[in-house]
């Protein structure tokens, strides 16, 4: 299937196949697919001729290895040249991107993390691993990437449309999270998808992206540097810190207002007594930004229950925003945990409403008015 999407996007496809690779799909079947002979060993049984791995290596644009074994991995961290694969690959004078695929215990082993971070520093695209079931039977990460998704990564890497390229922007995105004790916290709902939608529609346009992560169970998208935090001052602090060097901040996050005055050491334990727990606020992260800006651009947020205009207005002039993007918990399909949307966009006197779309839509049209800012 990979072999197709990337024939119908336009490429051309020469396929190299370890002799193990063979005991899983045919080179016929992979040579009918890629429109081109396939190479497996270093010469052709049949005449003896010689595939040359330095011709393929300086032919190719980009060299994809997909699926990447815990094995193939680890002959390329330490360069490896027992088949034609890994000959090709240490020849490459192109991209390489490898699509990591093994049951879970063997892609979190320390050596295959060590592997991947040795690749990672040479330049090599190590596309994300996504959770799911694996052929073990076992739940967890080491799942290749889907072909889709690979396939968009290529086209992102080859791309010579890149409309945001040398922008550095710094998204916020997730829930944080306010210790009460060792236990018990106060949150929110968010699950950070909107902000990692806009995340990798940036990326997709060449920008730079940073993501300062909440709370959330989202993979990071491909392209972009991600940041974990957990409290809203963590969030403060890294958001304080990305905002140096960079030319926007979206702030997406869903960030406590309030976090506890003190946080226990022990679990409290309940008693027959009323419990009152004492709360402080937290930084304003947009509001601290939007003092230092200058000449760079900020797009706030607004979650809105009541009078969502009317407050979406007044922090967009309190925060000295560039534009917020409106949204309210009365429309359906909106908000928290929702694969859709329903926005309306700010700047000064200005209004856009969107109808609801996919929040992959939405962060594409968002990212269209951070062009516009620019």
């Amino acid at each position: 299937m990979l072999c197709r999407l990337l024939r119908v996007a336009g490429a051309e496809v020469k396929v190299v196949m370890t002799p193990t690779a063979k005991e899983f799909i045919t080179p016929v079947t992979m040579a009918t697919l890629s429109k081109n002979p396939i190479a497996v060993e270093f010469y052709n049984p049949e005449n003896g001729d010689w595939h040359s791995h330095i011709s393929m290596g300086e032919w190719a644009d980009c060299y994809l290895i997909a699926p990447a074994t815990a094995n193939t991995l680890a002959k390329m961290a330490y360069g490896i040249a027992d088949n034609l694969l890994l000959t090709t690959y240490l020849s490459a004078r192109c991209q390489t991107v490898v699509a990591p695929a093994m049951d879970c215990d063997m892609f979190c082993h320390e050596a295959t993390q060590e592997n991947l971070a040795k690749l990672r520093e040479r330049g090599v695209v190590v596309l994300e691993s996504p959770e799911g079931e694996l052929a073990s039977g076992l739940m967890g990460k080491g799942r290749m990437a889907e072909p889709e998704q690979i396939v968009e990564a290529i086209d992102r890497l080859l791309s010579p449309k890149q409309s945001l390229a040398g922008r550095r922007i710094m998204v916020t995105a997730g829930a944080t999270i306010e210790a009460i004790d060792p236990v018990r916290y106060i949150s929110n709902h968010s699950t950070g998808k909107m902000g990692y939608a806009i995340a990798e529609s940036l990326a997709r346009r060449g920008a730079e992206v940073v993501l300062v992560s909440g709370k959330t169970a989202l993979q990071t998208p491909q392209g972009v540097r991600r940041v974990d935090v957990i409290s809203a001052e963590e969030m403060y602090n890294a958001a304080v810190a990305e905002f140096e060097g960079a030319d926007c901040a979206v702030m997406c996050a869903a960030v406590a207002d309030y976090t506890p005055a003190e946080v226990a050491t022990s679990k409290i334990k309940k008693s027959d007594s009323e419990f009152t727990l004492a709360l402080r606020k937290t930084k304003d992260i947009a509001f601290e930004l939007g003092k230092v800006k200058g000449a760079r651009k900020i797009v706030g947020f607004a979650l809105e229950t009541d009078n969502e205009q009317s407050n979406a207005e007044k922090k967009l002039r309190e925060k000295n925003l560039d534009m917020i993007v409106l949204n309210s918990l009365r429309d359906k399909g909106a908000g928290f945990g929702c694969d859709t949307n329903k926005v309306t966009f700010i700047d000064g006197s200005q209004r856009e409403e969107l109808p609801l779309a996919s929040k992959a839509e939405v962060a594409e049209r968002i990212a269209d008015k951070i062009e516009e800012l620019f």
